[in-house]
């Protein structure tokens, strides 16, 4: 069975190898196993990739390299327009060739992909993975409460898997984990887990994209208050981003080079060595987004989250036990948090046994049982029987 993937996922050439952002393309690996053959068809970028872009290893693998637009000014956003009939004519072509088709929203070129469906794949499986926020609380735009409208009919043959359980979800809308790991990495990330105990120095971590919207402010903020308390601990911002010397320039302000640390974008390898010592993760993100995958990536090794009251995060931490979610600009929240840990290490080393074993269901192994079922209760098909 050809699976047809349409997404903005980034991809880039790296010494003339196609490489795309990294949780994306090992996710779409593991997709590699339930299809004779996979066809991404995504934005290909002419500038240089970041650290985290990685190579596809599925050999039943192959790229449709499209061009990007969009962004965050209106000019960028409008320049979409221009390319709307090349990615259609791209998607002509592979939607006729495939036999399923898997949308990955939201974006500008997966919202083309889900109108053009009716025309070139009205007949065949369509699933839809939203990886945002399903039920935002605040102001929007428009094009996204669209996408989703739009997703909640169930007007052609698609599903529609999203990050966390809401209310007056439809029948076609189902709950979907969002992998991090294969189950062997989680078995040796376990075995680590078991022996880590809550001592100063506290070793604090940051993943992720260095922005605002991603929280680092807030985050360079808790370091901050953090020691004035008088605790020995260090931050560790592992990622990279266009703010990155506006953040630099803060911590050299806020005199806080002693305990705040940027790594750059480091390799997924290197990225466990500091799960493995690590006691908090940190997420104050304003962002809408789903489930942030750092977050289950760390808690397989015990690291226990600090997360903001985005999208399920709430929902995750609060029916496992395994972290908090805390508003993202209550700064304080987080600095009382971590002190009463380190006065309590007993019930932080609760909340990380707790993580370890919700960690567990974030791995690929699962998430492709899932999406086998899905085929399966849905249309079906029968997945077991079209790995290559």
């Amino acid at each position: 069975m050809k699976l047809l993937i349409i997404s903005h996922t980034p991809h880039y050439t790296r010494k003339e190898e196609l490489v795309g952002w990294g949780p994306t393309v090992r996710e779409i690996d593991q997709l590699g196993s339930l299809f004779s053959e996979v066809r991404h068809l995504a934005p290909l970028h002419t500038s240089s990739p970041p650290g985290s872009a990685l190579p596809y290893r599925s050999r039943n693998m192959s790229f449709v390299g499209v061009k990007p637009a969009g962004g965050e000014k209106l000019q960028d956003k409008l320049s979409i327009i221009r390319h709307i009939p090349n990615w259609m004519a791209a998607m002509r072509v592979e939607m006729r060739q495939a036999d399923a088709i898997h949308i990955r929203c939201p974006a500008g070129i997966s919202l083309i992909a889900l109108l053009v469906c009716r025309l070139w794949a009205r007949d065949k499986p369509v699933w839809v993975k939203y990886a945002g926020n399903w039920q935002p609380p605040a102001r929007e735009e428009l094009s996204y409460k669209f996408r989703r409208w739009l997703l909640r009919r169930k007007c052609f043959r698609y599903m529609v898997t999203v990050n966390g359980r809401w209310p007056d979800q439809p029948g076609h809308v189902i709950s979907f984990i969002n992998p991090s790991f294969s189950l062997e990495d989680y078995e040796i990330s376990y075995e680590i887990a078991q022996e880590k105990s809550l001592k100063e120095p506290i070793q604090i971590l940051f993943v992720g994209r260095l922005e605002t919207e991603k929280g680092v402010y807030h985050l360079i903020n808790i370091a901050r208050k953090l020691k004035r308390k008088g605790i020995f601990f260090s931050v560790y911002l592992i990622g990279d981003g266009k703010e990155r010397k506006y953040f630099e320039n803060l911590v050299n302000q806020f005199d806080l080079q002693d305990v705040l640390v940027f790594t750059g974008w480091i390799s997924r390898y290197d990225v466990k060595k500091y799960y493995e010592q690590a006691h908090f993760i940190l997420h104050p993100s304003i962002a809408s987004e789903g489930w942030p995958k750092v977050l289950s990536e760390a808690m397989a090794y015990g690291v226990v989250p600090l997360a903001s009251t985005v999208s399920c995060i709430p929902q995750i931490l609060g029916k496992t036990r395994s972290g908090l979610a805390l508003p993202a600009k209550d700064t304080d929240a987080y600095v009382e948090v971590i002190l009463d840990y380190t006065q309590y290490p007993w019930a932080w080393k609760q909340v990380s046994k707790n993580a370890i074993m919700a960690a567990r269901e974030f791995t690929y192994e699962k998430y492709l049982s899932d999406v086998s079922n899905m085929f399966s209760q849905s249309w079906q098909i029968d997945l077991e029987h079209e790995q290559p």
